[in-house]
């Protein structure tokens, strides 16, 4: 079944042009892959009357890439919830980072916690690779895109991967799409 996100208005690159139409635009997904995009009416008709509806109060634009994801997540600790009296709740680095101690599980966990950070804030792609293990596999367990250094996310385009995020006018991800799933909500 097709999906049909519709916003206020859209970007096909990062900084491009600011699309919007009356009725608002969309773009329709089937499976990990983007089949219309375009003002909402017309992507409307093209998925069909089975599709899926949802809307989003925002501007849909291709996800964030985080150019520095390494150092994110292999040299800053993200604290647990329950470990908020203790740590806090503030991803922790350099003298703060040395007072904990790190195992492989702590920081398969604590990459966990900062890819999802990475999700709520709209990141759809990052810049690899990762040294440790623990931190390699959480980031490949979430599915978000590993690029090589200086490689940047595409425009958004038929045919290409349903990867984007919708922000709202302050600057907030409202959600967060890979490969079509939805994988961060803003509530």
């Amino acid at each position: 079944m097709s999906t049909v996100h519709r916003v206020r208005a859209l970007r096909l690159t990062e900084g491009g042009e600011l699309l919007s139409a009356p009725g608002g635009y969309a773009v329709a997904v089937s499976g990990s892959r983007i089949t219309a995009i375009g003002p909402y009416e017309q992507v409307r008709a093209e998925a069909g009357e089975h599709a899926r509806v949802r809307a989003w109060d925002g501007v849909l634009t291709p996800g964030r890439y985080e150019p520095e994801a390494a150092a994110y997540l292999e040299a800053t600790y993200h604290p647990d919830p329950r470990e908020a009296a203790e740590f806090g709740t503030e991803p922790l680095t350099g003298t703060a980072l040395a007072a904990v101690e790190m195992t492989d599980t702590r920081w398969g966990h604590s990459a966990r916690r900062g890819v999802q950070r990475l999700l709520a804030a709209g990141t759809t792609a990052l810049s690899g690779p990762f040294a440790r293990a623990a931190v390699r596999t959480a980031v490949e367990r979430s599915g978000i895109r590993v690029l090589p250094p200086g490689l940047r996310p595409r425009a958004l385009a038929v045919s290409g991967p349903a990867d984007f995020a919708v922000f709202a006018d302050d600057g907030a991800a409202l959600v967060t799409v890979l490969d079509g799933r939805l994988v961060f909500r803003r509530r």
